[in-house]
């Protein structure tokens, strides 16, 4: 019998204040456009993730969630939060195994990044899915599935078995897979493969295929037959969780029979990621397409120096990219210098902090466990590790994916940045502001003629920190 899987991934850039508390992941306050509800996040929790979870579907689908999100729900949504691993759980004792994968923490285009910030993004997203779901992944979702050989290498270093691919990043695929990469260190990891055309007419024709019941007898049911897939064999749909219900208003419903009745009533056996590669391990090979994503068919333009994915002048990608680069290397530079007078491994330093962003331990304990033994440079370290938490953040996909410098996702970038500048010159005198200033002023928003300077002096000079957020403006 063949067999058939939807994973939804599930995410929001977080958008919260930089300088409202010591991760600003949770003060969002007033978004316009997200009206009768306060932000974004309370909107689409009550319009997806929650209509989601009190149908089961965290339980039939295979899922994930992004960390930030995650964070968010359980201090502002415990009951949403509290159903999604409920779910999981259930799950879990019904079939022996997860149908949850990870994510990198900041949802960071992974190919663009230097290794140890891979490393880093990586672990943090491993460390944050084994203290929410009570064990370790096996899989884990690549930011718009941006991939390259080296990100599967880290993955697989760190005891990932498998992610997603979608079909126009293989060669060699005829279905769902799962199959076999080879990798730069001799190694492999297994892939699996989704259905872009089916995911595809999901994502963005949902609302015009007659209901989960029509399109499976219709389309699934007939595609399968076009393409030879009848005999044993997955046919793997990914697409974006809040395409059911945020998207396409009450279409939770769709994925809930899909997945409980319609696609076993054409003869396929719903199963999820985890448990599918238990039992059907990969026989065969495949080739990546390196420097490819889902969301962008110019490699990864759309993420570097623009391309025709968004429209506009995108030259204000590269001038940011640029501009964060050089913040990064400062404050890295810093940093490093301070961690190796204390007689630490900067970068086993900085991967283990997770504990502290996760509150599993304070961060004056952390430095203790982690063998410090100068407590004067104690709180040097402390606020560095933030500026260095706070500098990872700048990378969040959104900061580039869009189509000017004037929304939410690269101004928050920018007030990252800042947030991380200023950590540094609280300890060391360094004042990175000047040269960060320099370098954004180069970034030009075509919607409003301000640069990212200006967009750097708006932030800076907010009165009262915790209301800074909106400043950042609306989705």
């Amino acid at each position: 019998m063949s067999s058939f899987c939807l994973h939804a991934h599930f995410f929001q850039s977080p958008r919260g204040n930089p300088f409202a508390d010591i991760f600003g992941e949770d003060f969002i306050g007033h978004e316009p456009g997200a009206e009768p509800y306060e932000n974004w996040n309370e909107k689409i929790t009550a319009e997806c993730y929650l209509p989601n979870a009190e149908l089961g579907n965290f339980e039939l689908a295979s899922f994930d969630v992004g960390g930030p999100l995650l964070r968010w729900m359980e201090r502002n949504a415990p009951n949403t939060y509290s159903h999604i691993f409920d779910s999981h759980q259930r799950h879990v004792e019904k079939h022996d195994s997860s149908n949850a994968l990870a994510v990198p923490s900041h949802h960071t285009i992974l190919p663009l990044a230097r290794k140890r910030d891979k490393a880093a993004q990586v672990i943090w997203g491993i460390e944050s899915f084994k203290y929410r779901y009570g064990r370790a992944p096996l899989g884990m979702w690549l930011p718009e599935m941006a991939v390259d050989l080296e990100t599967l290498q880290v993955l697989h270093e760190l005891g990932i078995q498998f992610t997603i691919l979608s079909e126009t990043q293989v060669s060699g695929a005829h279905d769902g897979g799962p199959y076999w990469v080879k990798l730069p260190g001799g190694d492999r990891i297994a892939v699996f493969v989704r259905d872009e055309q089916l995911s595809n007419q999901i994502a963005f024709n949902i609302q015009t295929l007659g209901g989960a019941g029509r399109w499976a007898r219709e389309v699934l049911a007939s595609r399968r037959r076009q393409t030879g897939r009848l005999g044993a064999g997955l046919t793997l749909l990914a697409v974006e969780g809040e395409t059911f219900g945020h998207h396409h208003p009450g279409e939770e419903h769709f994925l809930h029979w899909l997945l409980s009745y319609e696609a076993d009533s054409i003869g396929l056996a719903v199963t999820t990621l985890e448990r599918y590669l238990r039992d059907n391990p990969p026989q065969t090979e495949v080739t990546i397409k390196e420097y490819t994503s889902w969301s962008c068919t110019h490699g990864l333009g759309r993420y570097v120096a623009g391309c025709a994915c968004t429209p506009g002048d995108s030259h204000w990608k590269g001038a940011l990219r640029r501009a964060l680069d050089n913040l990064s290397n400062n404050v890295d530079d810093l940093y490093v210098q301070i961690a190796q007078d204390a007689h630490l491994d900067p970068w086993k330093l900085r991967n283990n902090y997770v504990s502290v962003t996760l509150g599993q331990v304070e961060a004056n304990q952390f430095l203790k466990n982690e063998g410090l033994q100068d407590d004067s440079l104690a709180e040097r370290l402390t606020k560095l590790l933030a500026a260095s938490y706070f500098r990872q953040r700048m990378y969040v996909s959104g900061t580039f994916k869009h189509d000017d410098l004037a929304r939410v996702e690269s101004r928050y970038a920018i007030a990252n940045g800042l947030r991380a500048a200023l950590l540094v010159a609280d300890v060391t005198g360094d004042d990175l502001v000047p040269a960060f200033r320099r370098d954004l002023a180069q970034a030009v928003s075509t919607r409003t003629n301000l640069t990212g300077a200006d967009y750097l002096d708006q932030i800076q000079h907010s009165s009262n920190p915790p209301e800074g957020s909106k400043t950042f403006g609306s989705v």
